[in-house]
């Protein structure tokens, strides 16, 4: 049977991507509402916004920043501190405007230095967000030194997430950008509640892409891309048609200057071709046809959102990716620059 060479779709949902403030958020942003017609917006700003207040600022910046014409919905996030307080979760429930509450380990990735460095210690604010039905979307990962960085995610699974589902069994949790097969089967296995996202660049490339023909600054994000066999485990996640596993891009533009340097920034800017990236990997997979769900609907089922009542269409056919883009006074390099991707955004 011939792959169709036309995907009809429902208007997808971005439940987790970062658009970054001040000038460049003009750009990260216009990109993401370009393709998602919502999106759950990551609070790792510096100052990482806290409460409810903030997140509602930071939400008009985004969207006056938006070109005109755009009818994009951006959900907002509380970052979760050693300081945070229960009666804080409640106004965020309430604002209709927050979608959860992210879990950043201190020092697991960037601007995470005001991050957790003991869950324990917040169980009453576990508790009143699983009492309103705010969900917790986790950074899954350890910071110990003495933890292989390709084993984080694993070492997360058994010393802080399962804990942390048994002692609150009402509390909604997304694993965000999982990255390894043991934290497929964690999701696949856990309670009823329990979900994760999948990014683009994790379906299509394993831990070998960082270092053909050389380093490739602009492949290094965190979680790290992993072995082949995660990679493979992870798309057969995605195809399975499984509720508990949707489209996250995890979207994360630096400046040129800050992925090349001595010490360079974390992440992969995948917003202006997400959709076709997510495309060729279930093509690849030989599933387009589970893709519709997965970008569409899962997320808002989790979520509780209303179907989108727009269709987007992609047409098979090469999309040239520019090697820099605009990012406020600066360039960011986009996933793939200089390549292309095998199919086209119509609209």
């Amino acid at each position: 049977m011939n792959a169709p060479h036309t995907l009809r779709l429902p208007r997808p949902d971005d439940a987790h991507v970062h658009l970054r403030d001040g000038a460049a958020m003009a750009h990260a942003a216009a990109a993401t509402a370009a393709q998602f017609g919502r999106a759950v917006v990551m609070p790792n700003l510096r100052p990482p916004i806290r409460t409810t207040a903030e997140a509602l600022d930071y939400r008009a910046r985004i969207v006056g920043a938006l070109p005109p014409g755009h009818a994009f919905e951006p959900w907002m996030t509380l970052y979760l501190t050693d300081d945070s307080d229960p009666a804080e979760m409640i106004r965020a429930k309430a604002s209709a405007c927050v979608a959860g509450v992210k879990l950043y380990p201190a020092g697991a990735t960037t601007h995470s230095d005001a991050g957790v460095r003991g869950l324990r210690a917040l169980d009453d604010v576990l508790a009143a967000m699983a009492e309103v039905e705010l969900p917790l979307l986790v950074h899954g990962e350890v910071v110990d030194p003495d933890v292989d960085v390709f084993d984080r995610e694993v070492a997360f699974l058994g010393r802080e997430l399962g804990p942390l589902l048994a002692r609150h069994p009402r509390l909604r949790v997304v694993l965000e950008h999982v990255t390894s097969e043991a934290g497929v089967r964690f999701v696949e296995q856990a309670r009823p509640g329990v979900a994760a996202t999948l990014t683009a660049h994790h379906l299509l490339l394993d831990r070998n892409a960082m270092f053909q023909g050389g380093l490739r600054p602009h492949l290094y994000c965190l979680p790290l891309l992993k072995r082949s066999s995660d990679r493979r485990a992870l798309v057969a996640a995605a195809v399975s048609g499984s509720p508990r596993f949707f489209l996250g891009t995890d979207s994360a533009p630096h400046a040129e200057g800050a992925k090349l340097a001595a010490c360079g920034c974390a992440g992969c800017y995948t917003a202006p071709v997400a959709l076709q990236l997510y495309a060729e990997a279930f093509d690849a997979a030989g599933a387009l046809d589970r893709l519709p769900d997965f970008a569409s609907r899962f997320a808002a089922e989790f979520y509780g959102w209303l179907p989108s009542r727009d269709e987007v269409v992609l047409e098979r056919g090469a999309t040239p990716v520019p090697e820099q883009l605009p990012f406020g006074d600066s360039l960011v390099v986009p996933f793939r620059a200089g390549g292309e991707v095998g199919w086209r955004w119509i609209g």
